[in-house]
């Protein structure tokens, strides 16, 4: 007779059950989720005065993480960027005013709506020209990348879209008159002129659209029914009811359990044809980046090797003006410096009652150019001062003024050992070009991020771009590389 141990048998139980629990993906309690959002929303996501992340989505995933019993780690991305590091799983869930499509649906998957919103059009209010949404025919539309306002906008017939990294640099570029309006998310435009950081604009329609935002994570994540657990339980706890209240003032309308669209199996599509269907945009964006560069690098060259010379100069208040330019372009980043030109210089101008409208080009040339100058000023100046004194001797004794000197003998054999630095300076000029992107101006980069927010690619789309920026740096090393042989005296004596 075989003896029944009832207590071995619980213990047998309890760790087939726990390991069931185990391999059925459970999460344990206080898990850290990373949830990425872009803080560039008022008031949905924003920093604080104290520099901590703040708004009503903040909150309200805070409020959620609680009721689920896990904890949240926010992290800040660009907006375009989000769902490409959802795909990668670098972040685990956003949170960060993201509407719902069926387009993104294919490549995330989201959660029950929490928001209701639409889009409005904003214009500067001296502007009785655009009433509605049919008079946007022909205007000039700044929009945030990657967003349902972008999509809408590019239905206007005849209309010029601007796509900006933001909304709030959307907003500054028709503040400054590059724009007649803006389509943005309308509890954002409306907070910005309602807080009063907006000066002189106005919407004129509200809710273009019906949107729910939900909060997205990759498809089949194990974190999904965790985050729609915490948003079901708060909306019925009255905890959602507060949060809404204290960001909006308002009672918050009725959500839907889900929408129809919102999660799709995705598209299945080879990469290769991904890349060869992206590579006749691309290739457009490289044209504007040769452009940019050669252009960029003419002036660049021009005055940097005037302000090198000057630099030399025995004249000390202008060596120490040309010390100072040098010093602060090269010491303040390149970004601050397009920002500044495009963005400061109309809004300091209008502060002092002058309107000033800057070219997209122009302005991203002028700041390539003064910074590019400013490392070439220091090349010319080593260039320069390598050649030997003995030199100058000579050519005074030849009767040469000073200007003749550096024209005829210094300056040729300086510019010789200068072509490997400036060689080097030209190649990261037009790698900087892509900064320009941050202004809307649709160079290589650029182009990349709007097909990215169309399709959500990343991986295909901005491996081609990097691998046209290497071919086009390629060239670039080969054509200096070939220069400094032509120039070098010693490589015609040996062609001989």
């Amino acid at each position: 007779m075989v003896k029944f141990d009832f207590g071995r048998l619980c213990v047998l139980m309890t760790l087939i059950c726990g390991l069931l629990v185990g391999c059925s993906g459970n999460i344990p309690r206080n898990q850290i989720i990373r949830v990425a959002t872009e803080p560039t929303f008022p008031p949905f996501e924003f920093q604080g005065k104290d520099g901590e992340l703040a708004g009503f989505s903040i909150d309200l995933m805070k409020a959620i993480a609680t009721a689920a019993h896990f904890q949240v780690e926010f992290q800040s991305l660009p907006f375009d960027g989000i769902i490409p590091a959802l795909q990668a799983k670098t972040v685990d869930g956003a949170i960060s005013s993201m509407t719902i499509t069926p387009e993104r649906a294919k490549t995330v998957a989201f959660s029950r709506p929490y928001f209701k919103a639409g889009l409005a059009i904003a214009v500067r209010r001296d502007n009785q020209n655009i009433t509605n949404f049919q008079s946007l025919q022909n205007h000039k539309i700044a929009v945030q990348i990657g967003t349902t306002g972008a999509k809408k906008a590019e239905t206007v017939t005849g209309a010029e879209v601007r796509s900006f990294d933001s909304a709030p640099l959307a907003l500054q570029e028709l503040q400054n008159g590059n724009v007649d309006a803006v389509i943005n998310d309308a509890p954002v435009t409306l907070y910005a002129i309602n807080t009063g950081n907006l000066q002189g604009i106005k919407v004129i329609q509200q809710l273009l659209t019906e949107e729910f935002y939900g909060i997205a994570t990759a498809k089949n994540s194990l974190y999904l029914p965790l985050i729609n657990q915490g948003l079901s339980t708060i909306l019925e706890n009255g905890k959602y009811q507060q949060i809404y209240q204290k960001w909006f003032k308002s009672t918050p309308p009725i959500l839907p359990e889900r929408l129809p669209n919102a999660n799709q199996n995705p598209n299945k599509i080879n990469s290769l044809i991904v890349f060869w269907q992206s590579l006749p945009t691309l290739l457009t964006g490289a044209l504007v980046t040769l452009q940019l560069a050669f252009i960029s690098g003419l002036f660049g060259l021009t005055s940097g090797s005037l302000m090198g010379i000057i630099r030399l100069s025995t004249i000390k208040p202008l060596g120490f003006l040309a010390r100072a330019y040098i010093d602060f372009f090269r010491g303040t980043p390149l970004l601050v410096q397009i920002f500044m030109i495009y963005f400061g210089l109309p809004a300091i101008f209008q502060e002092i009652g002058f309107n000033l409208t800057l070219n997209r080009f122009i302005a991203g040339v002028v700041a390539l150019s003064l910074n590019s100058a400013a490392y070439i000023a220091e090349i010319v100046r080593g260039g320069i001062e390598s050649i030997e004194n003995g030199q100058t001797e000579a050519a005074k004794s030849l009767g040469l003024n000073p200007l003749q000197t550096m024209t005829y003998v210094i300056f040729p054999q300086a510019f010789r050992r200068m072509i490997p630095p400036l060689g080097n300076e030209f190649i990261s000029l037009l790698k900087d070009t892509s900064l320009v992107a941050v202004i809307g101006f649709e160079e290589l980069f650029r182009k990349g991020q709007l097909i990215v927010s169309e399709n959500y690619r990343a991986l295909e789309i901005y491996g081609a771009v990097a691998v046209i920026y290497l071919c086009l740096t390629l060239i670039s090393s080969q054509f200096f590389s070939q220069l400094e042989i032509w120039m070098n005296p010693n490589s015609k004596e040996d062609l001989k």
